[in-house]
């Protein structure tokens, strides 16, 4: 039996830059509650415009 979660019961989470939804990965799981953006570059649009 597979472990862990169902892709399709990944939580969310909503940017702040282009509306998009974008789900937990792994490499974000110690630090999940202070994810904001969905990629580098929308964390670099933020912070210019």
């Amino acid at each position: 039996m597979p472990q862990g979660i169902a892709k399709a019961n990944l939580p969310e989470k909503i940017c702040p830059v282009c509306q998009r939804p974008f789900a937990w990965r792994k490499k974000w799981a110690r630090d999940w509650d202070n994810v904001v953006y969905c990629s580098d570059r929308c964390r670099r649009a933020s912070k210019s415009g």
